[in-house]
């Protein structure tokens, strides 16, 4: 076997030059030999066996070429597959061309023809080529196109049967001898040698998929080759020791070692990407005009085949009409498919226009179809004009503790609930979220508060979100046109107001002010500020005491933040908590506070020792209640700190756990670590008694309005009273908060409390005064 290697390319004076392989070099070999023998032969007698020892080797360049290509690195998986197809039908074609020299040899068939068995080889080598070809990723065709396909090479079978017939019938007597069985199977090889030509180039002009288009093109050229050599046997009928195979197959191999080379350096190497044309079919239309022209001149010449000439002729038109046929169905079918696009588009744009100025979820109007339809009214000269901003309360919690289907559902039924309004013209919009809009003329800010109140009333109707009955308020700004805004600035100026209503607390709506702009402003710039002061270590955690009313020790502390600004001083909480609580900055605030606080609790147990302090009681928003995981990372800061979970408590208000959820089951969890549970500013809320049931308190903080006028015996000590029989019968710890005078606390005292904070005990201080003044109070038991 002749040795096989890559070709290398080199560079002369930078162009590439390609070097030929020894497999090449070998195929080319035997095909002069195997050319030269045959001129030979046709001078003078030679030994016929000399002639058929090319086959094998020829065959075996062939072979080896496909295979070493089928395995080149890089090749794809298609083009691997294609080039083992090519290499089996070669070993067909080669074991066809071992029983051709056999029946020739041996005499065991007439001079130039071919045995049944051989010509049954020969052609199942083409049919497994053209599988190979078919079975491309690149040959994947529509049902339409293999129609045609198949059409085309019907024409092409049939043209070259006629020419055959044509061209045999003229040395039938001499060539056939009778044996007609050889003369068709020669005819057949041929007939199939030409459709594989044909395939090829078919597949090469309309896409190749991993395969190289020029090595397709070689391949044909090889095909071609033998089918034209297979044609001119007849040509041979006077010189019986030459044979057409051992002069054909050396050519077709050398030619298909070409084609395996060129693919083999073409392998791993990105094809350019293939732009499909639609080509006018020429093929059937040359079949058919050569064939007439066959016909013509045959009967001009008074030939014997006119006959077959023109059933072939025939059978071509029939083909080429039925081709047609099948063109003009597939392009109706185009036509309408086409038109059935364009309806889809025209109704996708529909679509999209809709979606462009329109809520996906609720159907009501964007914020673009709003900003458009304000713009317009009052672009008209329309001054009388209310934007009012309406953003559902407490969202986030129905969301995190129903889900997020309950709360699209509540999302839509809200916005159902708005569109019944009569708003005489107006507009409802979705913002976003849980963010409407109101647009509507008004006859002044007394008629847009009374559609303001129709919403809210309505929306405190239980509302069916996905079987859940649930009421909701709403926070609402408004902002009435002055003659001097643009749309921009009317939503801007309801954004304004909105969010002063939710600063404000729950169901609240304020119209807009131009004193607001500078309220939000230093909103604006204080949360900015509170954001570096997190970072750069501004914020500062003073303590108040908690102390037992029978001998006024400190017992405990509560941790309250303090902002130390740089160039403000000190920051009052109640200027940057609503800030925090509004940008969402409570959460980090109020975790740095936790693990500070719990640092310092688990210094004053070592400083103080175990008599000292019992916990350490920190503030916890509604907001940071309700992130996801939030006592695990209670009890990640308590192990990280080495604080025990009974010396924390937790100050929750009542609103962040009024409607239960995920912040109700955060208390529980931390209730299980063993965390202690305050509720602050107990009895303030409308629902106080109820959560007694259902959250897990151990605390009671009583507000401070119920102690502040406590001494005067009126109603507000009737309550205070009332609130420690409660605390006691339920078997929980109650705190007076805002003690701020020994009269006060000797009222409590006989009431019955036995915990309280407030001025009167000690003002919010820092760490170190804290530990000095539980020392300077008890020396005796601390330290």
């Amino acid at each position: 076997m002749i040795p096989v290697t890559r070709p290398m390319p080199t560079c002369v004076r930078g162009v590439a030059v390609w070097r030929p392989t020894g497999l090449l070099i070998g195929a080319a070999v035997v095909l002069v030999v195997a050319e030269a023998w045959f001129l030979v032969g046709l001078a003078r007698t030679t030994p016929a066996l000399v002639s058929w020892l090319a086959v094998p080797l020829a065959v075996g360049c062939a072979v080896w070429a496909c295979w070493t290509t089928s395995a080149a690195e890089g090749m794809a998986p298609g083009a691997r597959r294609f080039w083992r197809h090519v290499g089996l039908g070669m070993v067909f074609i080669g074991l066809g061309g071992a029983s051709n020299g056999v029946d020739m040899l041996l005499r065991l068939v007439a001079p130039q023809h071919v045995s049944g068995l051989t010509a049954a080889v020969y052609l199942m080598g083409l049919v497994v080529m053209l599988w190979g070809l078919l079975r491309i990723p690149g040959a994947h065709r529509s049902r339409g196109e293999w129609l045609r396909f198949g059409l085309d090479t019907a024409t092409v079978l049939v043209t070259v049967i006629t020419f055959a017939w044509h061209f045999i019938f003229r040395h039938w007597e001499t060539w056939s001898g009778g044996n007609t069985s050889g003369t068709w199977a020669v005819i057949a090889i041929v007939a199939t040698g030409s459709v594989c030509v044909f395939a090829f180039i078919k597949v090469a002009f309309t896409g190749t998929g991993p395969l190289d288009r020029k090595a397709l093109y070689l391949l044909a050229l090889a095909g071609g080759g033998g089918a034209t050599g297979g044609a001119l046997t007849p040509l041979l009928t006077d010189r019986p020791h030459l044979n057409g195979t051992p002069v054909v197959l050396p050519l077709t191999c050398f030619i298909l070692c070409l084609a395996a080379d060129r693919q083999r350096r073409a392998a791993g190497v990105e094809p350019p990407a293939a732009v499909r044309r639609e080509r006018r079919p020429l093929v059937p239309y040359l079949a058919v005009f050569a064939t007439g022209v066959l016909l013509l001149a045959d009967a001009a010449a008074g030939g014997d085949d006119v006959l077959g000439v023109a059933l072939g002729t025939v059978v071509l038109v029939l083909l080429v009409a039925a081709r047609q046929a099948a063109a003009l169905r597939d392009n109706a079918v185009l036509v309408d498919t086409l038109d059935s696009r364009l309806r889809e588009l025209e109704e996708y744009q529909q679509t999209l226009a809709w979606q462009a100025t329109h809520d996906a979820l609720t159907g009501l109007a964007n914020r673009r179809l709003l900003m458009q339809y304000t713009g317009e009214i009052l672009d008209a000269g329309q001054d009388a004009v209310a934007v009012a901003l309406v953003d559902v309360d407490d969202f986030k919690g129905i969301n995190d503790d129903l889900g997020h289907a309950v709360g699209d559902a509540l999302l839509t039924a809200v916005a159902a609930r708005l569109e019944c309004l009569q708003l005489d013209g107006g507009l409802v919009a979705r913002l976003g979220g849980d963010e409407y809009a109101l647009v509507f003329p008004t006859a002044g800010e007394q008629h847009a508060l009374h559609v303001l109140d129709t919403v809210a009333a309505e929306l405190r109707r239980p509302l069916d979100a996905a079987g859940h009955a649930l009421v909701v308020e709403a926070s609402i700004g408004l902002a009435l046109h002055a003659g001097d805004a643009t749309a921009e600035e009317l939503l801007r100026r309801a954004d304004v107001a909105m969010y002063e209503a939710k600063a404000q607390g729950k169901g609240r709506r304020v119209t807009y002010a131009p004193c607001l702009d500078q309220h939000s402003a230093e909103q604006a710039r204080t949360a900015a500020d509170l954001r570096v002061a997190l970072d750069t270590g501004q914020l500062r955690l003073h303590y108040q005491p908690i102390v037992r009313l029978s001998d006024a020790r400190t017992v405990a502390v509560e941790a309250l933040v303090r902002w130390q600004h740089p160039e403000r001083g000190m920051v009052r909480p109640d200027l940057f908590i609503p800030a925090a609580e509004r940008t969402g900055l409570i959460v980090p605030v109020g975790q740095w506070v936790l693990t500070e606080a719990c640092r310092q609790a688990a210094r004053w147990r070592d400083e103080l020792g175990p008599d000292g302090l019992e916990y350490v009681s920190v503030n916890v928003s509604p907001r940071q209640l309700r992130e996801a995981g939030f006592a695990a990372q209670v009890q990640a800061t308590l192990h990280s700190v080495g604080l025990h979970p009974r010396h924390l408590t937790v100050e929750v208000t009542e609103t962040a756990v009024f409607d239960g959820g995920s912040g109700l089951e955060e208390l529980h969890q931390l209730k299980r670590l063993g965390v202690n549970v305050a509720l602050d500013d107990f009895g303030t809320g409308h629902s106080s008694l109820g959560l007694l049931r259902t959250c897990p308190v151990d605390l009671l903080k009583v507000d401070k309005s119920f102690v502040d006028n406590i001494t005067d015996r009126g109603d507000r000590s009737v309550i205070a009273e009332a609130l420690i029989g409660i605390s006691d019968g339920l078997r929980l710890r109650a705190v007076a908060e805002g003690v701020e005078t020994e009269a006060q606390a000797g009222v409590l005292r006989r009431l019955g409390y036995r915990y309280a904070q407030g001025y009167h005990f000690g003002r919010p201080m820092p760490a170190a005064d804290l530990a000095a003044h539980v020392r300077a109070a008890h020396p005796a038991t601390v330290g």
